[in-house]
C-alpha cells in the first residue's frame, strides 16, 4: 500500500476515536453520485432534545445513528467533495490548499 493511503489511514482511524458533540444546526450525510462522477453531501437539519438527542425537527422522532431514515435534505451540495479532496491532498502532502 502506498504512504499516501497509509498516512490517511492513521489520520482517520485516529479521528475517529474521538468524542463528537451532537450539531443543532444539523449533520451531513456523504455520497458517491457515480454516473455523474461526483461526491455529494446532503445537509440535513436537526434540533437536540433535552436527552440530548438529535430529533427530526418536524416530527419530534429521534434520529436513528444507524439504519436508513427517510428524510428531506435542506441542501444537496456535489462541489465541496472535489474541494475536499484537494483540502486533503494538500494536508498530506504538505503543499498549500486555496480554493477554487
Amino acid at each position: 500500500m502506498n504512504p499516501t493511503v497509509n498516512a490517511l489511514r492513521e489520520i482517520d482511524d485516529e479521528l475517529s476515536k474521538r468524542h463528537l458533540d451532537l450539531d443543532p444546526c444539523g449533520y451531513f450525510i456523504i455520497y458517491l453520485e457515480r454516473e455523474a462522477g461526483l461526491i455529494c453531501a446532503k445537509h440535513f437539519t436537526n434540533v437536540i432534545n433535552d436527552r440530548g438527542l438529535a430529533v427530526d425537527p418536524e416530527t419530534g422522532n429521534v434520529i436513528p445513528a444507524r439504519g436508513k431514515v427517510q428524510r428531506t435534505e435542506s441542501t444537496l451540495f456535489s462541489y465541496l467533495g472535489r474541494e475536499f479532496v484537494r483540502a486533503e491532498d494538500a494536508l498530506v502532502s504538505g503543499q498549500e490548499y486555496v480554493q477554487d
